[in-house]
C-alpha cells in the first residue's frame, strides 16, 4: 500500500510539471520510481505510464504540435532504444541503479548550463540525432525530455511549439522502449505489483487535471526549476543507493 501511494505522488506531482512546462513525468517520476521498484521494473513502469500520460497531454496541446518535426524524429528513435535494451538486460541491479541516475544527472546538467551554448542548428541531421540518443536515454532511464530540449532550443523554436511537439514524442518513445524491452527479455510487466498500475493511472488523472487548472497561473520557468531540482535529488538518491548496493 505504500509503494502505491509513493507511486501515486510521483506519478501526480510528475503528470503536473509535464502539464504545466512541457517535461516532468520523466524527469521528476523516472529517479523515483526506480528507487520505489528497482530500476529496471520501475522505468518500465515510467515508459507506459508516460506514454499514457503523453497521450492525454498531446490531446490537449495538438494544435500546437509540429507533426512533421514529430515523424522525422519519431522514425529514428528505436535506432537508441534496441542497444539501450540490450544494455539493461546485460547489467545488474546497483550498477544500473548507478548508471540511471547518472544518465539522469548529466542530462540535468546539459539541458540546466548547456543548452544556451549549443551553437543553432538546421536541417536533418541534427533531428534525427536527438532522436537517437533520444530514444536510448528513453529506454534506459525514461529520460528523453533533456535531449528533445536542447535539439530545440539550438533550433530556435518557440516554447509552445516544442513543449507541444514533445508530448507525441514521449508517448511513441514510451511505447517504443516497453515493447523493444520486453522483446529483448530485459524486463517483464508480470514481475510488477498490479497496485502500481491503478496507483499510477489515478496519480496521472490527478496530476494532468492539477496541471491543466494552475498551467495558465504559474510561472513556466518556476516551474521548470522545481522540475530540475526534484529530479537532481532524485537521481542522486539512486547514484548513492546503488552505490552502496554494490
Amino acid at each position: 500500500m505504500i509503494v502505491a501511494l509513493a507511486v501515486l505522488l510521483a506519478i501526480a506531482v510528475g503528470s503536473c510539471m509535464q502539464r504545466v512546462s512541457g517535461m516532468g513525468v520523466g524527469l521528476i517520476s523516472g529517479p523515483i520510481l526506480s528507487l520505489i521498484l528497482g530500476p529496471v521494473e520501475g522505468i518500465m513502469v515510467l515508459n507506459i505510464l508516460a506514454c499514457l500520460n503523453a497521450g492525454a497531454t498531446t490531446v490537449a496541446v495538438r494544435k500546437n504540435v509540429v507533426w512533421s518535426q514529430f515523424a522525422l524524429i519519431g522514425s529514428v528513435m528505436i535506432l537508441g532504444s534496441v542497444p539501450a535494451a540490450f544494455l539493461i538486460a546485460a547489467m545488474d541491479t546497483a550498477p544500473l541503479l548507478i548508471l540511471v541516475g547518472v544518465a539522469l544527472l548529466i542530462a540535468l546538467a546539459v539541458v540546466t548550463f548547456g543548452k544556451n551554448l549549443v551553437p543553432p542548428v538546421t536541417g536533418r541531421a541534427p533531428a534525427l540525432t536527438a532522436g537517437v540518443v533520444g530514444g536510448f536515454t528513453n529506454t534506459l532511464a525514461g529520460i528523453a525530455g533533456p535531449v528533445f530540449t536542447v535539439y530545440f532550443s539550438a533550433a530556435k523554436w518557440s516554447q509552445a511549439h516544442y513543449a507541444a511537439t514533445m508530448q507525441p514524442l514521449f508517448m511513441l518513445g514510451g511505447a517504443i522502449s516497453f515493447l523493444v524491452k520486453a522483446l529483448v527479455g530485459a524486463a517483464a510487466i508480470t514481475s510488477i505489483n498490479w497496485m502500481v498500475w491503478p496507483a499510477g493511472l489515478i496519480g496521472m488523472f490527478i496530476g494532468i487535471s492539477v496541471g491543466g487548472l494552475i498551467a495558465d497561473k504559474i510561472d513556466q520557468a518556476a516551474a521548470r526549476k522545481f522540475s530540475l531540482i526534484v529530479a537532481a535529488a532524485g537521481a542522486a538518491a539512486a547514484v548513492i543507493r546503488g552505490w552502496t548496493s554494490l
